[in-house]
């Protein structure tokens, strides 16, 4: 347990920012759903719009430190692999 006073900010600091972390992971986790219904509903339009926030909410993600570069490359990435096989089909 933490014995000194720094050690407790530090503890403090870090709940805070697992807080908020996780209303991020979250908030992306939604909009990438939203997509992926959109696509299972077959509507191309709906899905083309869904991707865009998702895109934008990873990258917010990703500039926020939530998620690795990579990470959010590579999802953003499989998406639009996605939606691009969507509007050929």
């Amino acid at each position: 347990m933490a014995n000194n006073p720094g050690a407790r900010k530090s503890i403090r600091k870090i709940a805070a920012r697992t807080e908020v972390n996780k209303a991020r992971r979250s908030r992306v986790r939604t909009y990438v759903r939203k997509f992926e219904e959109a696509l299972t509903a077959g509507d191309a339009a709906v899905a083309q719009t869904a991707f865009v926030q998702a895109q934008s909410e990873l990258m917010r993600a990703v500039s926020k430190g939530v998620v690795h570069k990579n990470t959010g490359a590579r999802k953003v990435s499989r998406l639009a692999a996605q939606l691009k096989k969507l509007a050929t089909a």
